[in-house]
């Protein structure tokens, strides 16, 4: 029992601590990176090439192979030395073999072919880079969209508590009898509305964190995240121009790199199906020997003596000339030059994509700065306006319904900067992204 008391009580202090952890941004990516299914799979992949290369490696090699044999024959024979037949004669028999064979030359198939496993391994390591690239792009992402909505819900909250801060106060001037009744149910009905903004903004809230905590493969319950400031973004964060973008792009993509390894890979393929069109050569060792007894046997000699004595070497070389293949290997080669010729139209249109991607994203984050600027001035606007409403509403010279519209847009003002605000950092991280810069920063 007291084992059992100290166990609950360990786990009980684990399962505090998980709830109790605070996410970073970085610690996020880093666990998506370590844990998500398709980057497993992608190390698994680079495992099956190592074992790909080694196999490749073991074909410059010989084969070395060993065998032995017993038989048994029932039936009518001759007599090696009267020459006449024998029936109902029974013969047992054995043999050992040993073999050596080695490729000598076979159009460089072997070495292509190892040198095809390199290159595959090259590029599935490339390609799984470029996976923890968009991972790390989507949880950045989705990281961001919590603090969105989260800034959301503080200002729904706000909005909240001054409609009932207005409520309290409308209440106190119609108890004075300076404002009719009916004012009442207005910043009754407001606050209601207000209610239902901070019922939704929490929902949008929610599901944003419990996306994060699927991306990241954690339990939602206890889950949350460190609430970083996002200060208001300046022009410092824009990028003045898309070509230093766009060219280092170019040349560190992993989808480019992968892109020009596949036409590499092409071109060994083509080198390979060649290989038909060559002789094939290789030498070959063997030694056994054979024994053999029946009882009509003339000569009989011991077991191991008669495997002494019919032991014996051989040597083999074998030229294997192509001369008509059914057209297997003009077809062979010919698929490889189309295959060459795809590859290169990939590697043009993953150069169109990347370039169409990063010249959007540019104009993305420039139209996101200027409606940034845009919302910033609004929000300005709108802050005087409602301000100016509201002492003309303490005054008696607006009514409840004007000053209502007035606050109205206010919000809006305040959610479309947040808005505009979030939607601008995405984009520079965006275009750090493909800069090769840190998203974490």
């Amino acid at each position: 029992m007291k084992n059992i008391l100290v166990a609950c009580l360990i786990l009980a202090g684990v399962s505090s601590f998980a709830q109790q952890k605070t996410w970073t941004l970085q610690e996020c990516v880093n666990h998506a990176l370590e844990n998500n299914i398709t980057v497993k799979q992608g190390e698994n992949t680079l495992l099956i090439n190592e074992q790909d290369i080694i196999a490749a490696r073991g074909q410059f090699l010989p084969s070395f192979n060993g065998s032995l044999g017993q038989r048994m024959s029932i039936g009518s024979g001759f007599d090696p030395v009267t020459n006449q037949r024998i029936n109902n004669q029974t013969t047992h028999s054995f043999n050992y073999n040993l073999s050596v064979n080695q490729n000598v030359f076979n159009g460089f198939r072997t070495l292509n072919l190892y040198k095809q496993s390199q290159l595959n391994r090259e590029t599935n390591e490339l390609e799984l880079n470029r996976i923890k690239d968009d991972i790390s792009l989507n949880v950045v992402n989705a990281y961001l969209n919590v603090l969105f909505n989260k800034e959301n819900l503080e200002t729904a909250t706000a909005q909240y508590e001054f409609s009932e801060k207005q409520l309290n106060q409308v209440q106190d001037l119609v108890d004075a009898g300076v404002q009719p009744k009916a004012n009442i149910f207005d910043a009754e009905a407001t606050l209601s509305r207000d209610a239902q903004q901070v019922t939704l903004a929490e929902n949008n809230f929610t599901l944003s964190l419990l996306s994060l905590s699927q991306l990241l493969q954690v339990p939602f319950e206890g889950f949350n995240i460190e609430f970083i400031s996002i200060d208001d973004p300046s022009a410092a964060l824009l990028y003045s121009d898309v070509k230093p973008v766009l060219n280092y792009a170019l040349e560190n993509r992993n989808e480019i790199k992968v892109a020009e390894k596949d036409i590499e890979n092409a071109k060994l393929g083509t080198e390979i199906s060649k290989a038909g069109f060559y002789p094939s050569v290789s030498l070959g060792y063997g030694f056994g020997s054979v024994w053999s007894e029946s009882k009509n046997d003339f000569i009989k000699q011991a077991f191991f003596r008669e495997l002494d004595l019919f032991k014996g070497h051989n040597l083999s070389l074998n030229v294997n000339i192509p001369i008509f293949s059914r057209f297997q290997n003009k077809t062979a080669v010919a698929k490889s030059k189309i295959q060459e010729e795809n590859s290169k139209l990939n590697l043009d249109q993953a150069k169109l994509n990347l370039e169409s991607n990063i010249q959007r994203a540019f104009t993305d984050a420039q139209a996101a700065f200027k409606a940034f600027e845009a919302a910033k001035k609004s929000l300005e606007s709108q802050s005087l306006a409602f301000n100016n409403s509201k002492e003309r509403y303490d005054i008696g010279a607006m009514t409840a319904f004007d000053l209502e519209q007035a606050r109205v847009q206010l919000i809006n003002a305040e959610s479309s900067l947040i808005n505009a605000k979030y939607d601008f950092v995405f984009k520079t991280k965006v275009l750090d992204f493909y800069m090769g810069k840190s998203l974490t920063n």
